[in-house]
């Protein structure tokens, strides 16, 4: 059994756009707009971080960007929110540009993080779907004993600057959905990664069959995203 320690309940919104790629250079500077709520946010503690991402592998009718913003409460994500409604960001000329459009919003128990800021990192998102016979608590006993102690390793290693594993706190989709979510420090961190999972997996047996025991692998996808992100 893991020793890592209960955390409070972790809160991030996310806004996912498809836009045309005429307007990716708009994107950006939508970006650098929004940062100043962003940084008094983070400074007075409303939120503990923020970012965005560009999706490197497209789909045809797959998002291209993402705005996201994480907080202890989910008051702290709609106080943000509600400052980018009322500055007219929310309707900016590229937003309205995009093909399509969805928002999550998410809950961790299971998370960990550097503070500070980088750009042109990487992150990796993992789906997951639970099987119907799942134990009620299978997120918390995969997290426990085997996601996040190999996490932890990678964060203290400088390997990762942060990581989540998540639920949906508004469902939208299946509730027996997960996320695994992690931000690489470079390149070769996604390499470090897979190393590292594959040796975790030799090395605790019980680890990879109770993982195939409890997740339908059929519904399993994976994202890989160039990152800005700031954390407190």
């Amino acid at each position: 059994m893991s020793d890592v320690k209960e955390k409070p309940p972790m809160y991030s919104y996310v806004a996912n756009w498809s836009i045309p790629r005429a307007q990716w250079a708009d994107m950006e500077k939508a970006n650098a707009a929004d940062q100043k709520v962003l940084d008094k946010a983070l400074a007075d503690g409303t939120i503990v971080g923020y970012g965005s991402d560009m999706n490197l592998i497209h789909q045809p009718d797959g998002e291209t960007h993402d705005d996201w913003w994480s907080a202890m409460s989910m008051a702290g994500l709609l106080h943000v929110l509600e400052q980018f409604y009322k500055a007219g960001n929310a309707t900016s000329p590229v937003l309205a540009s995009a093909t399509k459009h969805s928002d999550s919003l998410y809950v961790s128990r299971h998370y960990n993080r550097h503070a500070g800021s980088w750009k042109d990192v990487y992150t990796h998102t993992a789906s997951f779907k639970l099987k119907a016979d799942a134990p009620s608590n299978a997120v918390d006993m995969l997290s426990k004993n085997l996601f996040e102690p190999l996490m932890e390793k990678m964060l203290a290693d400088g390997v990762i600057h942060e990581y989540e594993i998540d639920t949906e706190a508004i469902h939208t989709t299946d509730p027996g959905t997960f996320w695994i979510f992690y931000i690489a420090a470079d390149a070769e961190g996604l390499d470090k990664i897979n190393a590292a999972l594959q040796a975790t997996l030799k090395a605790n047996p019980l680890g990879g069959p109770a993982f195939e025991s409890m997740v339908d692998f059929s519904a399993h996808r994976d994202g890989l995203l160039r990152s800005a992100a700031a954390y407190k």
